[in-house]
């Protein structure tokens, strides 16, 4: 598949562009499947961790399948009781239970003509799996309460995290509904075995994070790259977003910045806490103003904790704000952050607090702790050394 192929990329209703992104070796097998199965009416199970964008492949299919006209319909089976999902899946007739007033369309009707995507399939309580095997083998099915038979002609794809292949083993997922749904599987490998993919990833969301914000966030330091590297993500493309948006939410200026104890325990558990998580803008600040103490020649951001780099990176700004948090000029406001939160960064920072005169060694703040600076420490405005001493 050519480079160009892989920008092709189905979208979703909202027009936005499919996030399934990266030309690794793994993903682009899986482009290579998705291209492959679309043109078939074949069923297809799509496997991988939580958090890979298994529905995004399933949107893929049918984007690019002859059925794309047609509606496109998902399920999560692991979302609500075997008693609501069959009436969900099925539809029901007035009075087939308690509380049904009105008939009710089941999903497989309105996926008609199109694609049903049933997410999570591995929680699908087993007195409904033979119901659904009827589906996909006759086409056919009755709505609760009703003795008619309704035909539709659906394209199914199904989802799982679960090892279903196990799950039949054990009894607990019907053998024959397995092969059913498994014509056709595409495994999603992931992130950690395609870190090759992580740049674009992260550029994407930083762009999309940044849009949706009204912000002005676009460039990623190396130092933060290679520190997104060396963790194993766990939780894949959706821990990655969710990192991503807080890192755009806390970030100012055009600099990606994520300050440590935002980045949670198994960042900080994978060695990251030395990577000098922060922006080029950081490390340039922190050089220029020589912060702590440190020789003009030495290379900032390495060696040095994720809190001493986030500490540098604020006071070389309380710096540049005159020793001003509070106001439309201060240092909260240039940081994109409320008052309260820097001050609270601040106290835990130990700027400002248990430092001894201006200008000696290990001074937060430097010049910012003498007395004339803090003759406006009053209101709104304050100078940093006045409400932390």
């Amino acid at each position: 598949m050519t480079a160009s192929a892989l920008n092709m990329m189905p979208t979703d209703a909202s027009g936005a562009k499919n996030e399934l992104i990266g030309s690794s070796p793994g993903l682009r097998r899986v482009w290579d499947a998705v291209r492959m199965v679309a043109r078939t009416d074949a069923g297809v199970l799509v496997t991988g961790e939580t958090g890979t964008g298994k529905e995004l492949v399933a949107r893929a299919i049918h984007e690019e399948s002859a059925r794309n006209r047609g509606p496109y319909v998902k399920v999560n089976c692991a979302a609500m009781p075997a008693g609501l999902l069959e009436s969900e899946l099925f539809g029901h007739e007035r009075g087939a239970f308690t509380g049904a007033v009105t008939q009710t369309t089941g999903r497989f009707q309105l996926a008609n003509n199109g694609t049903l995507f049933l997410d999570e399939v591995g929680d699908l309580p087993l007195e409904l799996q033979p119901k659904l095997l009827r589906v996909l083998q006759e086409r056919e099915f009755e709505r609760l309460g009703s003795a008619r038979t309704i035909r539709v002609d659906v394209r199914i794809v199904a989802a799982t995290n679960q090892d279903l292949a196990q799950m039949v083993q054990e009894r607990r997922f019907r053998a024959d509904l397995f092969y059913r749904l498994n014509v056709f599987p595409i495994a999603l490998p992931p992130l950690r075995e395609r870190l090759e993919d992580l740049p674009p990833l992260v550029q994407h969301f930083v762009r999309k994070f940044a849009l949706r914000m009204n912000r002005e966030v676009r460039h990623v330091s190396p130092q933060v790259m290679e520190a997104l590297r060396r963790h194993p993500w766990p939780g894949n493309i959706r821990e990655l977003q969710n990192v991503i948006e807080r890192g755009v939410i806390l970030s100012s200026g055009t600099e990606f910045f994520l300050p440590s104890d935002r980045l949670g325990s198994s960042f900080a558990q994978n060695g990251l806490g030395h990577t000098g998580f922060g922006s080029n803008t950081l490390e340039h600040d922190a050089a220029a103003h020589k912060v702590d103490g440190g020789p003009a020649g030495d290379t900032p951001g390495v060696g040095r904790t994720l809190a001493e780099a986030e500490r540098d990176h604020i006071v070389a700004v309380l710096r540049q704000a005159g020793g001003v948090v509070g106001g439309r000029n201060g240092a909260a406001a240039r940081l994109g952050l409320a008052r309260t939160t820097l001050v609270y960064r601040m106290r835990k920072l130990g700027i400002g607090q248990g430092r001894g005169a201006a200008g000696h060694e290990g001074s937060g703040v430097g010049k910012l702790a003498t007395p004339a600076h803090m003759t406006a420490a009053v209101g709104r405005g304050a100078v940093e050394a006045a409400w932390l001493s």
